[in-house]
């Protein structure tokens, strides 16, 4: 098991530094993905990158997170996968 999904395992039980590390590890990927998403966003959303991550990152990996977490892959996936719903929701 690799330091993200022991993290993400951690993060999931409620561990407050582990959700921390979590973040400060995946922040820099996570940024990058919402960057490529909102590229794909008509010009004029108000929403923006980082509100993007900090939106998927709390509703992945805050109180009560989404899944139970069996690898960094799937995290990045579902990460992936909230940021198009958030992005779809935005141009409404």
């Amino acid at each position: 098991m690799n330091d993200v999904t022991r993290l993400l395992k951690q993060a999931e039980a409620g561990d407050e530094p582990a959700r921390a590390r979590l973040y400060e590890l995946l922040y820099d990927q996570l940024r990058a993905l919402a960057r490529d998403h909102m590229a794909r966003v008509r010009p004029g959303s108000t929403l923006q990158a980082t509100a993007l991550v900090h939106e998927a990152y709390l509703k992945l990996v805050g109180n009560g997170g989404e899944c139970d977490w069996r690898s960094r892959r799937q995290f990045f996936g579902a990460a992936a996968e909230r940021m198009r719903r958030s992005r779809t929701s935005a141009r409404r």
